[in-house]
């Protein structure tokens, strides 16, 4: 019997927040079973037909799944009523190079995709208002989590102290090995290396360098969310690696970039 694994995540009443495993679906090859993101490659009867799963499983109408095409980069959309009223055209044109959404709408799942990078879902329980935000280590270094609590605030009022927020699967420190580029890059950016930072064996990539730095996403997101002033027993850690776990979920690192993504999303129950 095909159904989503939904590894879902306790934000508190009125909002309902889960990231998507790879078993349930439609899809083949590096792309089974479920992937519901349309911009990877995969066949589009396949996505389709996982979407449907999807929400007849969660109860929702598949028109109000909302699945942005990421660039990496830190622009934060927000979804409305007048967003349906519009053409598939300008829907598909108001998503576009997206990688946060946000809405206050009940019933409409605000989603991100990821396979590696790191997904956030965030809930305004006073507000009544929610977000899903897209956090690979560019978006990361352009602080994308402050944009969207800030984007929540002007929209909604959204105060840091009055939020829920969930890290969900991503790549671990130990696993997320990168470039002297990509720690200079979060070095001059204020990140506290100390903390977020490791230097470990390399995996023999041709550099010929015995030791490469490996970097902490999940660390530099919860950082940018206290800093904003979400509190910490708010925060909820998933801690699974997608590098290490990629029979479970899906990993661009371990399967390619033609393969399957995580969906992470969140909505108002009502």
């Amino acid at each position: 019997m095909r159904g989503p694994e939904l590894l879902t995540y306790d934000l508190g009443q009125g909002a309902c927040a889960f990231s998507t495993a790879r078993r349930g679906g439609y899809s083949e090859g590096a792309y089974a079973s479920f992937n519901a993101n349309a911009y990877c490659g995969d066949d589009e009867r396949m996505v389709r037909l996982n979407r449907d799963l999807l929400c007849e499983s969660l109860g929702l109408e598949t028109s109000r799944l909302i699945i942005p095409h990421q660039i990496h980069g830190a622009r934060v959309r927000r979804i409305d009523e007048a967003f349906f009223m519009q053409t598939d055209a300008v829907k598909a044109a108001t998503l576009e190079g997206v990688d946060a959404v946000m809405t206050d709408v009940p019933k409409v799942c605000v989603s991100v995709s990821t396979a590696d990078c790191i997904p956030i879902l965030i809930y305004d329980r006073v507000h009544h208002a929610v977000a899903a935000v897209h956090a690979g280590w560019r978006s990361t270094v352009l602080r994308i989590s402050e944009a969207v609590l800030q984007a929540m605030a002007g929209a909604y009022g959204t105060r840091p102290q009055d939020v829920e927020a969930a890290i969900g699967p991503g790549i671990s420190l130990e696993a997320f090995e990168v470039g002297d580029e990509v720690y200079e890059a979060f070095r001059t950016a204020g990140f506290p290396m100390e903390e977020m930072a490791r230097r470990y064996p390399a995996t023999g990539d041709g550099s010929g360098r015995m030791e490469k730095w490996h970097l902490d996403l999940w660390q530099a997101n919860r950082d940018l969310l206290e800093g904003c002033g979400v509190p910490s027993a708010r925060i909820r850690m998933a801690g699974v690696c997608t590098y290490l776990h990629s029979e479970r979920f899906f990993s661009a690192r371990r399967l390619g970039i033609r393969s399957g993504r995580i969906l992470n999303g969140i909505f108002l129950t009502d």
